[in-house]
Parts: structure tokens; C-alpha cells; sequence
């Protein structure tokens, strides 16, 4: 943890919109990480523009950026898999930066988790096609993704969630969404067009809506608005989500322009979710409904799972807003 607040610097957004353009690579990343710790004046808005950078201006070096963010501010890289690739700039479109300026200072963006989920997926409609090819082409990288990524996953189905042992996964995906009121899939696969996007983008984020939950269990991330951001780190590192990439730009964002004390707190939040997904075996390609009726540990041990280590309480922001946690 920071011991002292940073301190402020004199930053604009079209000023901020240039760091993000410019980018950088994994030195900049460790050297940034490591200024932010030491109270750098700018250090938050640097971190937060190459967390930008890879998520809408050039996905390739996105595994080298945070994992210079890894060493610079937790002190280490994670174990990982090589995914790396010579970036690539491209443009940003007036749409997307207007889009992404609106979230960073509308003060009640967050306050619902839906809301916001929402908001952040329909940017990505002002993203290029070129772009998409891109992310596309950085995905195949990534271990399991060629191998997994075959048609459209067919659906989960309640029905046969109900009929599996409360103690076994099936059981608790089934009582974690009926329990909440959830959706069996995160959001409308249907409505948000995503059979149009190249291979593989097309199987894999409809595969993450159908198994966000899946790995909130698994992984031990819990539904807590502490864990969506950890969890989102966690989907990153697994195969270079591109949603979960500019959510977490976004929001690095958000609190170097807003919340400047709460920028240390949410780095180490998403930075070791990260570190838990690139170390981590790929759970993309995972047959979950053979495993229904096992219980999460013993399914943690085939796959090779550990949960996750969280560093602050899970449910720490719904207990200073005074709200009741649920049950995972």
C-alpha cells in the first residue's frame, strides 16, 4: 500500500488522451508502476493511459504492459505464458473518446454494477473492425483459445442446474442466480451482436458471458462489486478480454481523475486478479456441464485452481455503503 496520498498534477483530458495515444511497453510500465508507488505527481494518469493504450489503441503488448504493472507495483511479474506481439497504432474514434470521458466523470457511473457493465460493452461498438482483427489475432495467442474456440457455446440451461446436489457447482451456479436474481448469461448474447465479430472473438465473449459466474465460483472471486473488478483482471489475463481490458482502463481512469486516493486500492485489485488468471490454467475450453455435479474443491484440484487471494475484504465496499453481502 501507498503510504502517502499522491500528490495532484495538472491534467486534462485532451492532455490524458495524448499519453494514451503515445502508449508505451513494459519499462514504462514498470517505471510507471513503480512512480505511483513512490507518490509520483502524474504516475496514476500514466498507469491509467496504458491500461487505455492496450485496451483501444493497440491490443498486442497488453500481457507485457501488466505484467510490467505487476512488477513495478506488487514487485513481481506472474509466471506466465509468453503473448506478446509488435503493437500496432490505430486510431480512436470522437465517439469512443466522448464515450469513455462520459463514464470517467459521471458521478454515478458504478453506483449500479449493471448500469455501468452495460455502458462500458456498448462502447466497444465504436471500435473498427480493423481493430477487432486485432484483438482477434492477440486472442489465438493465448493457451486453449485455437483449441476451445469452435461454433457458438451452447447455452447453460437452469433446468439442468436445478437438478444437480446444492453442494456441487451445478448447485451453486444454480443458487448464486436464482438466489440474486440473476441472469443465467451476464448479458443478452443475442442483442449485442456478437456472432458478427471475427474468430475467435465470436465464441469467446459469448463463452465469458455464459461462464462469468462459472469462474466467480470456481476462482473464488465472490459477486462482490470489490470482485467484479478483480474478476475482470482475472478474464484479462485468461485470453486478453477486450471488454474486461477497457472496464479496467476506464476505471484506473475514473479514480486518477476523481477518486485519486482510491487509485492505490483499486491497482491492487485489479493487478492481482490479474496475476491470479495468468497463473492460472486456461478455463476457456472447460467442458463445465461434466462437472456439474462435483464440488468447487475437488474441481479445483482437476484444473489446477487455487482461489483467489484477495487483499482486502471482498465485500468491503457494500459494508462501508452499508449494504448486506451475499452469500458468494
Amino acid at each position: 500500500m501507498v503510504g502517502e496520498p499522491m500528490a495532484e498534477a495538472d491534467m486534462t483530458w485532451d492532455r490524458f488522451q495524448g499519453l494514451v495515444l503515445a502508449g508505451g511497453g513494459r519499462d514504462a510500465a514498470v517505471a510507471d508502476a513503480r512512480a505511483l508507488r513512490a507518490c509520483g505527481a502524474d504516475a496514476a494518469y500514466r498507469v491509467a493511459a496504458l491500461a487505455l493504450y492496450v485496451a483501444i489503441v493497440a491490443p498486442e503488448p497488453l500481457v507485457d504492459i501488466y505484467d510490467g504493472l505487476c512488477e513495478g507495483w506488487l514487485g513481481a511479474a506472474p509466471v506466465g505464458p509468453t503473448v506478446s506481439a509488435p503493437p500496432v497504432r490505430g486510431a480512436v474514434s470522437d465517439e469512443l473518446w466522448e464515450g469513455l470521458r462520459g463514464l470517467v466523470f459521471d458521478p454515478d457511473a458504478g453506483r449500479d454494477p449493471a448500469d455501468i457493465t452495460v455502458r462500458t460493452a456498448a462502447l466497444t461498438e465504436h471500435l473498427s473492425p480493423e481493430f477487432h482483427d486485432r484483438v482477434a489475432a492477440m486472442a489465438l495467442r493465448y493457451p486453449g483459445v485455437a483449441e476451445a474456440a469452435a461454433g457458438v457455446p451452447p447455452r447453460f440451461m437452469l433446468d439442468d442446474l436445478a437438478r444437480c446436489p446444492r453442494d456441487s457447482l451445478g448447485g451453486s451456479v444454480h443458487s448464486l442466480v436464482v438466489d440474486n436474481g440473476f441472469d443465467l448469461e451476464v448479458l443478452d448474447r443475442d442483442s449485442l451482436g456478437l456472432t458478427d465479430l471475427p474468430f475467435p472473438l465470436d465464441y469467446l465473449n459469448v463463452r465469458i458471458l455464459q461462464c462469468h459466474d462459472v469462474w466467480h465460483l470456481v476462482a473464488d472471486h465472490k459477486t462482490s462489486g470489490l470482485h467484479e473488478v478483480s474478476v475482470s483482471g482475472f478474464q484479462m489475463a485468461q485470453f486478453g478480454h477486450q471488454y474486461s481490458s477497457m472496464f479496467l482502463g476506464m476505471v484506473l481512469a475514473k479514480m486518477a481523475f476523481t477518486q485519486p486516493d482510491a487509485v492505490a486500492f483499486t491497482l491492487d485489485t485489479i493487478l492481482t486478479g490479474y496475476r491470479h488468471g495468468r497463473e492460472t490454467p486456461p478455463l476457456v475450453g472447460v467442458d463445465w456441464p461434466t462437472l456439474w455435479d462435483r464440488p468447487i474443491p475437488e474441481i479445483r484440484e482437476l484444473l489446477g485452481v487455487t482461489p483467489y487471494d484477495s487483499p482486502y475484504p471482498p465485500w468491503l465496499l457494500e459494508e462501508l455503503q452499508g449494504q448486506q453481502p451475499r452469500s458468494a
